[in-house]
C-alpha cells in the first residue's frame, strides 16, 4: 500500500519568511531538517535540529501548493492549542499564518512510526492505547464539529455513485450491481456515528508513532466528536489492506462491544464508498498518489463491509 503521497518540500524550499518564523517560535536556527515520509501534506513535514541542539517538528504549507492543505494545518493549530496537556499528543509549540502560508511547531517525539504490514505486538499496542484515549476522550474535552459535517462533502460517495451509475463502471459489476443497496445504508451514518466523544478521524500508521514508554497520535486536523469505536473503524481498512483481519481485531476491542451492529455497518459503508468514490476522480494538487492509497483502502473495506452484510 502506497506509504505517503505528498510532494514534499525541504526546509530550503520553503519560503524565506516562513522558515524565519519558525525559527522565530523556536528561538534558535535549525541546521537539519529531516524531511518526513508518511502521509499526505504537500508542504514541509520534518524533524528539525536547532543550533542550540534542541529537536522540533514542523509542518508549513501554503495555497499555491494545494488550496484545501493551509486550511487543514489551522485546524489542527486550534485542535492542539486546546487539548489537555496530559494526552499522549504533540505540545504545540507556536504557529504561523500569514494568510497564504501556515505553519505549525510541536514537540519532536522521540518515536517511529510502526511497521507496515502491521505486526500483531504492535497493532495489539496501539489498540490497547486507542482504548485509553478513547475513555479519556469521552465526554470530549473541547469543541469541534460533530462527525456528520462529513457528510457535506465526504461521506456520501454511494449516494453519489448510485444518482451516475456510468460512473461507477471502474469498480466493477459486483459493486455496480449493489449500489442502490449501499447508497440506502449510507443514507444513515450520521446517526449511527453519534457521540460525545473526541475521535481524530484519520488514523493510520503514519499518524501514530511508538515510543519507549508509549504511543502517541498526531496530525489532528480532522478532529470531530461522535462515537468512541469510530478511530479504530476508520483505521482498520488501512491496516486490513497489509493483510490483517479487520474483523477479529473489531470483535476484541472494548469500545466496539457496546456498538450496535447495525450503526456499525453503517459508518463502514459510508467510508467505503468515500474511499472508493474518491479513487474514482483526479488526484489533487501536489498529492499524485492519494487516489491509489483511496482505492487500497477501499477494497479492503469493501471486503469488509461483504462479509459484515453476509
Amino acid at each position: 500500500m502506497p506509504n505517503g503521497g505528498g510532494a514534499r518540500l525541504g526546509i530550503d524550499e520553503i519560503p524565506v519568511r516562513v522558515r524565519a518564523a519558525i525559527e522565530e517560535i523556536l528561538g534558535s536556527p535549525v541546521v537539519a531538517a529531516d524531511s518526513q515520509p508518511g502521509g499526505f501534506s504537500p508542504g514541509l513535514a520534518a524533524r528539525l535540529v536547532l543550533a542550540d541542539g534542541r529537536r522540533a517538528f514542523a509542518k508549513a504549507v501554503g495555497v499555491e501548493r494545494n488550496p484545501d492543505a493551509p486550511g487543514f494545518h489551522r485546524r489542527e493549530i486550534e485542535v492542539l492549542g486546546a487539548l489537555p496537556p496530559d494526552l499522549p499528543v504533540p505540545r504545540l509549540l507556536g504557529s504561523y499564518d500569514d494568510g497564504s502560508w501556515v505553519a505549525l511547531v510541536v514537540e519532536d517525539v522521540a518515536g517511529e512510526a510502526p511497521a507496515e504490514p502491521w505486526r500483531a505486538d504492535e497493532l495489539a499496542r496501539v489498540v490497547e492505547a486507542m482504548a485509553k484515549l478513547a475513555d479519556r476522550l469521552t465526554p470530549s474535552p473541547i469543541e469541534v464539529r460533530p462527525v456528520a459535517t462529513f457528510d457535506e462533502e465526504l461521506f456520501r460517495g454511494w449516494r453519489t455513485l448510485a444518482a451516475n451509475p456510468v460512473a461507477a463502471a471502474p469498480l466493477g459489476p459486483a459493486v455496480c450491481a449493489r449500489l442502490d443497496e449501499l447508497a440506502g445504508i449510507e443514507e444513515g451514518w450520521t446517526a449511527a456515528a453519534a457521540g460525545d466523544s473526541l475521535v481524530h478521524t484519520d488514523l493510520r500508521a503514519d499518524n501514530i508513532l511508538l515510543t519507549p514508554h508509549g504511543v502517541v497520535f498526531v496530525d489532528w486536523p480532522h478532529a470531530r466528536i461522535g462515537a468512541p469505536w469510530l478511530d479504530l473503524l476508520f483505521m482498520l481498512p488501512s491496516v486490513a489492506a497489509t493483510g490483517t483481519d479487520p474483523g477479529e481485531v473489531w470483535a476484541a476491542y472494548p469500545p466496539a462491544r457496546a456498538a450496535d451492529p447495525d450503526a456499525v455497518t453503517a459508518v463502514l459503508v459510508a467510508q467505503t464508498g468515500f474511499f472508493l468514490y474518491h479513487s474514482l476522480l483526479p488526484p489533487p494538487p501536489n498529492l499524485e498518489r492519494v487516489r491509489e492509497f483511496q482505492r487500497v483502502q477501499g477494497e479492503a473495506a469493501m471486503r469488509w463491509v461483504e462479509a459484515r452484510l453476509r
